[in-house]
């Protein structure tokens, strides 16, 4: 997909990966852009781009998700590509609190399941359309200090397979978005080894969008900003003891 002249969607806009993305969209020429945020910083950032449309929304809502497209149909007539990019961090293992689980699993995972509720019917009956999940690296390997993270970002890849797989022949088009570290204030909120873990590897948004771009012309599903994370991810398959005992080395190095 090229982006010039294209309706785009960006939850979790107003900061980090997803303002880079929607200042990237603009320059590649986009028709119209959706700045969705449940930041109210998303209005003034809007207004400094081209075409671009400003939703305050919690995705965690899926009225808040129909809203977005609504307003997105309304202001522009059609939605292109929606890219379910919010998403939230909290560290931890097993004792985390449910509601903190509850939180994290409706940002992470369901954000990504009303989208595709409310945009993947219109997309089928237009014969196209493309989504951009973003996921993250730790839902390829895992998140040191962190089973929230590890565990919702596993789901958002599986279901972002499960899409790719199941409305591929009818034209719909999945990315999967699996960066590592990323200078976000998601990275900066961390503590402990579940910071340290990825910030020695960290890189600027821009960096992120600019591999969004072109891993949405080449329309791969797996779009890694970090190419390690590639052979990691061969490593993790090709001996899953020798990968777990490799993890839990790195984790006793960090603690």
């Amino acid at each position: 997909m090229e982006i010039s002249g294209k309706v785009v969607v960006v939850t979790g806009a107003a900061h980090g990966i997803g303002e880079a993305m929607c200042r990237r969209f603009a320059a590649e020429g986009a028709a119209g852009i959706v700045v969705a945020d449940l930041d109210s910083r998303a209005t003034a950032f809007a207004s400094e781009l081209r075409s671009a449309h400003a939703v305050a929304a919690d995705v965690s809502r899926e009225p808040d998700v129909q809203r977005i497209v609504a307003e997105a149909l309304d202001h522009y007539g059609r939605i292109d590509l929606f890219c379910s990019n919010a998403g939230i961090f909290t560290t931890g293992g097993e004792a985390v609190d449910d509601l903190a689980w509850d939180r994290i699993w409706r940002v992470n995972v369901m954000a990504h399941i009303y989208a595709a509720r409310a945009v993947v019917p219109r997309m089928l009956a237009a014969s196209g359309g493309y989504l951009l999940q973003t996921a993250s690296a730790a839902g390829l390997l895992t998140q040191i200090g962190s089973a929230p993270y590890a565990v919702t970002k596993h789901a958002a890849v599986a279901f972002a397979e499960w899409l790719a797989m199941t409305y591929g022949d009818q034209g719909l088009k999945v990315s999967c978005l699996c960066p590592q570290g990323v200078r976000t204030r998601m990275l900066n909120d961390a503590e402990g080894p579940a910071r340290a873990f990825v910030a020695a590897t960290a890189i600027d948004p821009a960096a992120v969008a600019d591999a969004v771009v072109e891993g949405l012309r080449a329309e791969r599903f797996l779009i890694l900003p970090h190419p390690e994370v590639r052979e990691f991810f061969r490593r993790k398959a090709d001996d899953y003891d020798r990968w777990l005992r490799g993890m839990r080395r790195l984790q006793r190095q960090m603690s």
